[in-house]
């Protein structure tokens, strides 16, 4: 008779799933509410014709669910357009680690207050959109954030020494903005990681931190800028960085006198005011770029090592260099 009983109860229970497939979700009904509130807010865009009431968020496009707790743990619209600006309600949903958008020409408005409340966030990327106004203070409230990602947008005003407080970043990216100011001191006091860091394509002036002598960046973009001095700090014999790029700005000083480490595999310097000659320490790197040219530089490039698999072009309008590939030294 048990047996029986038990049989029914899963028929039963099968049944009602089938007439009513909101029984079988996996997806939490808090998450799924939000989801369609969001996807109301944007005015129902083709790219989120997936998320109807009726079938189960976890297998809706663009998120995906907790394996454990089925809670959306990861929001990203990256491909389809959505318009308007990122409603508040991405802040109501408690678990998410990843939030993306990218590429949507059509997303405006400053970059949403409520995101202050993701604090489980790890990877956050509002990338190749129209967003605008100041690169907010909060972020730096998300302790979690492995990657932040403001890239290719019409950001402005000065960046936020806070962000040097977020302990566990690995690489932040800021490029291609219309930011202004100087880079934080801050961000050569890091208290965690050292972040790969891209600050390349804005208006940033004024002189590289003295600070970043104190840290190893692997990778650091800061090209197409307005800075000026000294950029030696970056480098030194005891770091492990690989890529730096400090092209088209104002920088003057002796590339000389730089010890740089033995690590580093692509130097882009041109168009600065550096001047000095090529050290014959780079003919024992393993550079798979180099570009020295439009500076102010004078001598002979060493022979040895990649120096010569670099065409003229890497060197030329300097003051004084020679020597291949450019013309023999006289």
């Amino acid at each position: 008779m048990e047996l029986k009983f038990s049989t029914f109860l899963s028929l039963t229970l099968l049944f009602s799933s089938v007439l009513n497939p909101a029984l079988s979700d996996l997806c939490n009904p808090d998450d799924k509410k939000v989801l369609l509130q969001i996807k109301k807010a944007f005015g129902d865009p083709y790219v989120l014709t997936s998320w109807k009431s009726d079938t189960d968020c976890c297998d809706w496009y663009c998120v995906t669910c907790d394996s454990t707790t089925n809670r959306i743990n990861s929001l990203t619209i990256f491909a389809g357009q959505v318009s308007g600006q990122i409603p508040a309600l991405v802040g109501d949903l408690p678990y998410l680690e990843t939030l993306e958008f990218h590429k949507q020409p059509n997303l405006t408005g400053p970059i949403q207050p409520a995101i202050a409340k993701l604090k489980g966030l790890k990877s956050l990327r509002l990338s190749w959109t129209n967003l605008s106004g100041s690169v907010p203070d909060f972020l730096s409230q998300l302790k979690n954030l492995t990657f932040l990602d403001l890239s290719f947008n019409n950001l402005t005003g000065a960046i936020p020494s806070s962000l040097s407080e977020l302990p566990n970043l690995g690489a932040l990216r800021l490029d291609r903005n219309k930011l202004t100011g100087h880079i934080p001191i801050s961000f050569g006091q890091s208290i965690g990681n050292v972040p790969d860091l891209y600050l390349s394509h804005s208006q940033l002036s004024g002189n590289i931190p003295t600070s970043f002598a104190q840290m190893d960046f692997t990778s650091i973009d800061l090209s197409r800028n307005k800075l000026e001095g000294d950029a030696s700090v970056i480098f030194g014999l005891n770091k492990t960085t690989q890529i730096v790029d400090l092209s088209r700005n104002l920088l003057e000083f002796n590339l000389s006198k730089v010890e740089f480490p033995t690590s580093l595999t692509s130097l882009d310097i041109n168009h600065n005011k550096i001047y000095g000659s090529i050290p014959v320490e780079f003919t024992q790197l393993n550079f798979q770029f180099l570009n020295v040219s439009y500076n102010r530089l004078c001598g002979q490039i060493p022979v040895g090592g990649k120096l010569q698999s670099f065409d003229e072009y890497s060197y030329f309008h300097n003051r004084c260099l020679c020597g291949a590939p450019l013309p023999s030294c006289k």
